[in-house]
Parts: structure tokens; sequence; C-alpha cells
């Protein structure tokens, strides 16, 4: 599962200003989600269907709106207020299973380390949720790398804490169809002329067919990567919220990968194993979860999104080149499990 960069909230230079009262007329439909779930024909018909779904939001919640945020490939969000004058966000996703669960672990968290639920209808997957001012994501905060991450795990672990819905998916079953995937496609791209290192495959295989050890089962962000973490409030009262789950239950060591690779990329210092394994360590700790897991999940899913994105670039060379350098982090992944005996 490749990780999702999108926030669905962003910050208020957003043009949280120029609010209007959603009507017959279309909303704006930002590029990112034209492109994104606008490419396929399901996702072109939900589109044709979503003036209907936003004006039923409007009307059902007593919504005034601004323009959307630009941002988000498989949701539509925008800023609004309602009767009350409460500071909000409509949230209406395009359905998909990733987002099935979205209402039933925002009510899970119950705002404790995550934008806080107001209301929602399952028919329109529409979402009303509390804004974040001023929504800065981690990624975009000057602070080190080391305070930002130690920030990340510390709500991470309170995510972790809340028992999980019933119903969620499990992090087991997914993650055994993703090896069926991932081994598909390793023959194909090895037959294409890809350099494949067959002990890679068969470690990333291992762990996503349940070979990554035993642990607790947990209510997972499943998408934990830094644009899905926002900064609410200012000053001495600020905090850090996630946004956006596609929640399951499953081994914690599973949702630190994106954030470790995503927070001041490591592959641009002079070690990154060096970097990668004490970084690692500072999360584990924070969080409260196995860093030698952690190593091999990210063995797992680097090799799973490599596979994923020279099937979905076509099997052409420069889909190739981008597995081998993605490939490459893996091996550095796999080092930092041996320095850590995992």
């Amino acid at each position: 599962m490749p990780p999702d960069a999108d926030p669905i909230l962003v910050s208020d230079a957003a043009r949280p200003g120029e609010a209007r009262r959603a009507g017959p007329r279309s909303p704006a439909l930002p590029a990112a989600l034209v492109q994104g779930a606008g490419r396929t024909p399901e996702g072109a018909a939900w589109l044709g269907r979503l003036p209907s779904v936003v004006d039923r939001a409007v009307h059902r919640w007593g919504l005034v709106l601004g323009d959307p945020f630009p941002s988000g490939s498989a949701s539509w969000c925008a800023p609004a207020r309602d009767a009350a004058g409460r500071d909000l966000v409509l949230k209406v996703s395009f359905p998909h299973d990733e987002a099935r669960d979205e209402v039933a672990v925002l009510r899970a968290w119950g705002g404790r380390g995550a934008v806080p639920l107001v209301d929602a209808h399952a028919g329109d997957w529409a979402l009303l949720l509390g804004r974040v001012r001023p929504g800065t994501p981690l990624r975009a905060v000057r602070a080190p790398a080391d305070r930002r991450l130690a920030a990340a795990a510390d709500v991470l672990r309170a995510l972790h804490a809340a028992p999980p819905p019933a119903g969620l998916p499990a992090l087991a079953d997914v993650a055994r169809g993703l090896a069926d995937v991932a081994d598909e496609r390793a023959v194909r791209a090895a037959r294409a002329g890809v350099p494949l290192d067959p002990g890679l495959l068969r470690a990333a295989s291992a762990v996503l067919r349940g070979a990554g050890g035993p642990a607790a089962p947990v209510t997972l962000h499943g998408d934990y990567n830094p644009g899905n973490l926002l900064l609410a409030g200012t000053g001495g009262g600020a905090r850090w919220v996630a946004i956006d789950p596609k929640a399951l239950t499953g081994d914690p060591a599973y949702d630190v990968w994106p954030l470790l690779e995503q927070v001041a990329d490591p592959w641009r210092t002079g070690d990154p194993v060096r970097v990668l394994r004490a970084r690692l360590l500072l999360v584990a700790d924070h969080a409260g979860l196995d860093a030698a897991g952690a190593a091999r999940w990210a063995v797992a899913r680097g090799t799973e999104v490599a596979l994923w994105a020279w099937h979905h670039g076509g099997g052409r060379r420069p889909a190739a080149r981008e597995v081998e350098r993605a490939l490459a982090r893996v091996r550095d992944w796999a080092r930092v499990g041996d320095l850590l005996g995992g």
C-alpha cells in the first residue's frame, strides 16, 4: 500500500475566506481529485454525483462552505461553518475500502491524538470534522528531525492505545493479499529484466505473510506519514493531530515506516543506515513498539511499494530505475534490521 501524503486539512493559506452557500451549482473540483479518483470510470461517475452529495450535506448540517482545499486525491474537502459558527471541515470521500472505517476509528479516538469527528452520514460517505488551525503539516515545520519524530511518535502511542473498533480489517489479512500481488509482480519484473534481490523478496514476503514477529494487535492509523499530522493551536497549547486514517488492526510496528522515510530524508545524509537506526530507536521508545519489528515492516512495505510503482509505471525503463532506487533503500532498512538483531 503506497503511502498517500495528501492531507485532508490544510493551513489557513488555503483561502478560508470567501465563504459561500452550496446550492445547485457544482462545487469546484481540485485537480488532485480529478487526476486521482477521477481517472477511473467509477471515480468519474462519483464526481458526477458529488454536487448532489455536497448539497445534501450543506442542508443536513446547515453549512456555509468555503472553496475546497486543493489537496487530496480521494476526497473532496472544504472549510465550513454551521449555524452556531463552529469552524469545521466537510469531507466527502470517494467510496473505497480504505476509507470505509474512517468514521469508526475517529469515534474510537474521540479527538485524542486525532481530528475530532463532529458528525457523519454513512450513505454519502460524508464527514463533518473539527477544523485544525493553523493546520501546518509535520513535514513543513522547521524543527529538528528528532523533535518532530518524537512528537509524532507520542501521538502514535495515543492512537494505538484506543481499543480497536469492531470490524476493522486485520493487518494480517491485508498483508497476505499484498504478498500475493507483490510475488506476482516480482515474477513479471524479473522477466522484464529488473534486477531484484531474492533475499529481500523472501524477507518481505515472510513479513507480509505473518512471519514478522508476534505482537498484540492495536488500532493502526495505516497511513502515518508527515502530511497526515497537523499542528493544532499555538504556543504552549500547540499539539499534533492525525488525519486521514486508513485504519487496520494489527502489529503497532507497522505504522512508522512512512514517517521515518519522509521526515528530513535520511538518504540526504552521509550515513543513512546510522541515521535510520538512531531515528527508529527514538520513535520506538516514544511510541512503545519493537524497533526490530518496525525495521522488518520497512523492508516489507518498501519492497511492496517498489513493485507497485513498477507495475503502475507500465513496466517501462524509467519505472524500473525507480524500483532499483527504492530497493536500494530497502537494503538499507535490512541493514538496520541486522544491526538491531532483527
